[in-house]
């Protein structure tokens, strides 16, 4: 599996030069732990995180200067530096073990340093320890790739046991399908709803 498998698209990025009230507010209007920093012409230069934010306010807290006002100060000022980076095609598993070795809880996903989504520790949780939800989706959207971007049959998964439901052209058709739901990630069983026409 690969970090375009798995990414959040889109990444929801900051400006550089932004107040770093903005980027408090997008963390918490997106429920997100960290966001990419760009420049000008939308390249990756940082990350920002809760994380940093709290540094900074701990910091100034602490320091006798007086208090700055999150909008007096830039997000260049707070943000960490140039961020552990993936590509599309990178390996999840290398993902998960640079994340582990470096401590990041999100990895941007960047084609020619700009940014085109973003990989969480939740999103590789998921394919490690998949759930009902995320092996219906993942399998939901093998379908529709399938069927050329159409939803020409629906799938439920629960307690692993997925059903496809939907009607088939040929037995190759249903084989097809069938296998791309059974080697779905949290899929242990399949049953089909519907035989072909």
């Amino acid at each position: 599996m690969h970090a375009k498998d798995i990414m959040t698209v889109p990444a929801h990025t900051v400006r550089a030069d932004a107040p770093l009230d903005d980027a408090v507010a997008l963390l918490e209007q997106k429920s997100i732990t960290a966001a990419p920093v760009v420049d000008e012409r939308n390249v990756l230069v940082g990350l920002i995180s809760e994380l940093d934010v709290l540094r900074q306010e701990m910091a100034a807290r602490a320091g006798d200067a007086a208090r700055v006002h999150p909008s007096a100060r830039r997000v260049a000022e707070v943000m960490s530096g140039l961020p552990l980076a993936a590509w599309p095609n990178a390996d999840v598993a290398d993902i998960a073990a640079a994340m582990v070795n470096q401590g990041v809880h999100s990895v941007p996903v960047v084609v020619d340093q700009h940014v085109v989504g973003i990989v969480s520790r939740c999103d590789v949780l998921r394919t490690i320890l998949p759930t009902d939800d995320s092996a219906q989706h993942e399998a939901q959207q093998r379908l529709d790739h399938y069927a050329g971007g159409r939803r020409r049959w629906s799938v439920t998964v629960h307690d692993a046991a997925a059903t496809i439901d939907g009607s088939f052209d040929n037995d190759t058709e249903l084989a097809v399908a069938e296998a791309l739901v059974r080697t779905t990630a949290g899929v242990t069983n399949i049953h089909v709803a519907a035989q072909p026409g």
